[in-house]
């Protein structure tokens, strides 16, 4: 078994998600500061993942009540399909026009940035 190195640790990781979190939180969706953090945030965790400098943790079979998790989220994948083929009208807003009004609040901002990067870091270390 690999040695956990000091910044691979829980104690590190989580942390420092919560101050990009709080960071990412101020910032106004849709930004161009918005793009650049998540492009920033995003190709320093790829890097991370493609460079294999942390324990990989062993993966293992899909159970069948995990896989029923694809159902809701084909469901959104969908709905974001057709109202981004129909225009986003008011008809048939897209699920971001959804969350447009809790998205312009700062802690459900931050979270969604401390939930993006935990389960982005969750799909890295498999």
């Amino acid at each position: 078994m690999q040695e956990l190195r000091i910044w691979d640790r829980r104690i590190v990781v989580v942390p420092t998600a919560v101050l990009i979190s709080a960071i990412g939180g101020t910032i106004p969706s849709f930004s161009a500061t918005a793009t650049l953090m998540v492009l920033a945030v995003g190709s320093g965790m790829i890097w991370l993942g493609l460079s294999g400098q942390f324990t990989r943790r062993p993966g293992g079979m899909v159970s069948r009540a995990a896989a029923w998790w694809a159902v809701p989220v084909l469901m959104i994948a969908l709905t974001e399909l057709f109202s981004f083929l129909h225009g986003s009208r008011g008809d048939y807003p897209t699920v971001s026009a959804l969350f447009d009004p809790i998205l312009e609040h700062y802690l459900p901002r931050a979270l969604g940035w401390f939930g993006w990067i935990m389960g982005f870091w969750g799909l890295m270390r498999r």
